[in-house]
């Protein structure tokens, strides 16, 4: 199949990429390069041996879009395209919701109008409202979200749902992701956050390499076993390969279905700089800052049914995901700026 993919250029984007290709599928990639880099692309056809069609430009643009989909057969979407930093949203939140729905919006008109009905949306455990028991199944509550970016995931699960609800051919399949980290076992391809990382991961790998002074460890009296928030971490191989185990899901079913995407294993901040310390021998200095506003103690998924439906279940292991980053983060010291 032909694989439209939005924001394939980005982190989890290029990882897909690859289990697309691996998988027998051809990816179309369609990405602004605001938050990503095309070398990804290339480091791609060096893993495949097959060269990922690029177009740059940005997802609102509907005549973009049309020009796409004359020039490709399209048979299906992958969204990842969006902006994605928490706190930069708090910021700017009239510019989340504009690029993030709009841009949901103009490649749902396209594709109906082309009849391409079937998208895997990227959507985030953001969706869940905070005072859930865990794991968060996908029956939990949702809405409360605490900042614009989950708010633009939650509006964009309405928007699709409500489209295959007016049509049936629609066939809408909402993955909701816990926390990627890790890279390609290659070490070609992985996390190049702009600037300051937001995520945990490439701060420790980077902290861990001499870019960063010490990683900030935002509280510790939380109500965890160390005190310090736990999180359901996920390696983006395997968040890679649920988008294709959804691409599958997508030919057999039409409506809207929605899928956790985590291990169900949940790991706090230190248990995450002290695993990554013993997996590589190297050292990550930490200090401990104030919380931020909006952190929950625990967050993790209940995997259950994506394992039953999509055929699905993460394979990589805590080890696996620190071993990953820094092989990475080691021979790509300025990420794809080297």
């Amino acid at each position: 199949m032909n694989v439209l993919v939005t924001g394939g250029a980005g982190y989890i984007g290029s990882h897909t990429c690859v289990e697309l290709i691996h998988a027998g599928h051809t990816p179309i990639v369609i990405d602004n390069l605001r938050n990503s880099n095309p070398k990804s692309l290339d480091r791609v056809r060096e893993i495949t041996g097959q060269t990922v069609a690029l177009y740059e430009g940005d997802v609102r643009d509907e005549a973009l879009l049309e020009r796409i989909f004359d020039e490709n057969e399209i048979h299906c979407a992958i969204h990842f395209a969006g902006l994605k930093a928490v706190g930069e949203s708090c910021a700017i939140p009239l510019e989340y919701y504009q690029n993030n729905l709009c841009s949901t919006m103009t490649l749902c008109k396209v594709m109906g109008k082309r009849g391409v009905k079937g998208i895997i949306f990227s959507s985030s455990a953001t969706v869940y409202s905070g005072d859930n028991e865990m794991p968060l199944r996908e029956n939990s509550r949702t809405g409360n979200c605490t900042n614009p970016y989950g708010w633009t995931k939650y509006m964009g699960e309405q928007i699709l749902r409500d489209i295959a609800k007016a049509d049936p051919q629609w066939s809408v399949v909402l993955l909701r992701y816990f926390n990627p980290v890790g890279a390609h076992e290659s070490g070609k391809i992985g996390e190049h956050p702009n600037g300051i990382p937001n995520n945990l991961m490439p701060y420790i790998s980077q902290t861990a390499i001499g870019k960063r002074e010490k990683l900030s460890v935002f509280g510790n009296d939380y109500a965890t076993h160390d005190g310090t928030g736990v999180r359901d971490y996920i390696h983006v191989v395997d968040l890679a390969r649920g988008h294709v185990a959804a691409v599958n899901y997508l030919c057999e079913h039409k409506g809207e279905a929605v899928f956790n995407l985590g291990t169900g294993t949940g790991y706090s901040v230190l248990d995450m700089v002290k695993a990554f310390e013993t997996a590589n021998g190297v050292k990550v200095p930490y200090v401990i800052a104030p919380r931020r506003p909006g952190d929950l103690d625990t967050c993790y998924a209940d995997p259950a049914k994506s394992a039953q439906i999509l055929g699905w279940t993460a394979k990589h292991d805590q080890n696996d995901m620190c071993r990953d980053t820094w092989n990475w983060q080691s021979q790509n010291p300025n990420g794809f700026d080297d």
